[in-house]
């Protein structure tokens, strides 16, 4: 089950992939991390996806991720008296506390933080950013608004506020729970909504306290703005385009994207590309050209993966979906201008020795004969920072640690191995060229990089490498350590 790609690819599970079958055929499409939306299903329909998962990886012996997604606080309107109702450009609305069913002048607004937070001439924008109001006076329980763009609004819409950061902790209770019992589960990453600052993330970091990596989604321009100290505390990035479309002007949202996936390849950290990226397949067999470039262009900016929401999760075309993304990142890689464009992206950064290892690796494997870069890895830390080298070259990441490859799943480049504790340098060498054999990355007459950490089995301890055979003959046949 080797990719003959570097990008990875999150597929979201639902009602059109929830069974043993179209999960298998979901991963040998092409699906590495699997998302599992706590927004939709209860728990319990979240656990059997979980154990299928975790099934099929036992089933073919290759690690798989699964990525958890918290709901984050959902800001929406009540209900209407004729659960629907037409708002005109130009005419006053009201938006309030009171729980009389709403009209055609004013609804409730059940979140008294939103009330708390708004300032004359913010923003609201109701069903996606379809309607879109501008905050003529406001109090602690109302907010007089005038119609700029209007449209048909009813029970339930959603609202967001892009002007202002909410006094609102990005974890509800429903999060609270939902964390608790994926940890509990043993998912590999948490993706957390509606974080605006440092602190949101800090805080679920204390609630998982090392059992799942976080990943911090940014669809909020409260986040875009102190993007910065939200990646110094995250393990990955989301790019969540769709409610940064909506609170943003959709022409901002290219630029951001662009910054972002920058700022996480010279981090080491993994970056997500997310939103309708192949969404006319949820009922067509075949994207859209612009989609096709949506995903090439992701590809080329670096991104480690790219995901699937609807398109996996309720599509006719779920499989499909899959495999069309797998076949654009193969056709996208072996496209000589990529090359080009990711070596003229690279950040050099070398102010450690496991990066300069790193760096040395890359840099040897690419003007050499070399097949692969094999690096152990207790963490994964090293394995990240190969990755971020996005060498031309096939990266196995070996590690004793199933938790560990399971996560190293997202990143871009590795293909990750489960392998026995080694106590010595050339019995690593020994493991990594079998894993090289066994994969088909390298055959008996090639060469491979090996770094690893001595001592072994201690974090961020990366400081030797050798370039050695594949043939175990020759291995053994060479000085020894």
């Amino acid at each position: 089950m080797r990719r003959q790609r570097s990008l990875k690819i999150v597929a979201t599970l639902g009602p059109a992939s929830s069974t043993y079958e179209t999960i298998l055929a979901l991963f040998k499409a092409g699906a590495d991390v699997f998302r599992l939306n706590m927004s939709h299903g209860v728990q319990e329909e979240i656990r059997e996806k979980h154990q299928i998962i975790r099934d099929i990886e036992r089933d073919l012996g290759r690690p798989i991720g699964i990525l958890a997604d918290l709901q984050g606080p959902k800001l929406r309107c009540g209900e209407f008296a004729n659960e629907a109702e037409q708002l005109i450009e130009g005419q006053e609305f009201r938006f309030d506390l009171d729980d009389a069913p709403g009209d055609a002048n004013r609804i409730k607004l059940p979140h008294k933080e939103i009330f708390d937070a708004l300032k004359p001439d913010a923003t609201l924008l109701v069903n996606d950013g379809k309607i879109k109001l501008k905050v003529k006076e406001c109090g602690a329980d109302y907010a007089n608004c005038i119609v700029k763009v209007g449209g048909e609004i009813s029970n339930h819409k959603g609202v967001n506020v892009p002007d202002v950061v909410l006094p609102l902790a990005a974890l509800s209770e429903k999060d609270r729970d939902d964390l608790e019992f994926a940890c509990s589960l043993g998912v590999d990453w948490l993706a957390l909504s509606f974080v605006q600052r440092p602190e949101d993330v800090n805080e679920a970091r204390v609630l998982a306290n090392g059992r799942a990596a976080l990943i911090s989604k940014i669809e909020k321009p409260a986040a875009v703005e102190c993007f910065d100290s939200i990646l110094e505390v995250s393990d990955g990035i989301m790019v969540a385009r769709g409610d940064l479309g909506v609170e943003l002007p959709v022409y901002a949202v290219p630029p951001i994207q662009k910054r972002l996936i920058r700022a996480c390849r010279a981090a080491g950290k993994p970056v997500i590309v997310a939103t309708q990226m192949m969404e006319s397949m949820i009922e067509s067999p075949v994207p859209t050209r612009a989609e096709v470039s949506d995903v090439a262009t992701a590809i080329y900016e670096g991104a480690d993966a790219v995901m699937l929401s609807a398109e996996s999760a309720v599509g006719d075309y779920a499989v499909e979906a899959v495999s069309t993304m797998d076949n654009v990142a193969k056709e996208v890689e072996n496209d000589p201008n990529y090359l080009q464009v990711i070596a003229a992206s690279r950040v050099r950064i070398s102010t450690t020795i496991p990066e300069a290892i790193t760096l040395a690796a890359r840099e040897i494997a690419e003007n050499t004969d070399i097949k692969a870069i094999c690096c152990f890895t207790e963490s994964g830390s090293t394995a990240v920072l190969v990755s971020r080298e996005k060498a031309m070259v096939p990266i196995i990441a070996l590690t004793p640690n199933i938790g560990t490859a399971r996560r190293l799943a997202l990143v871009w480049g590795l293909h990750t191995v489960v392998t026995n504790e080694v106590a010595r340098f050339k019995l690593a060498v020994v493991s990594a060229a079998r894993a090289a054999r066994r994969y088909e990355f390298a055959s008996a007459d090639d060469k491979i990089v090996v770094i690893a950490g001595v001592p072994f089995n201690t974090a961020g301890s990366t400081n030797i490498l050798r370039v050695a055979p594949v043939d175990e003959k020759l291995i053994f046949a060479s000085e020894s350590e």
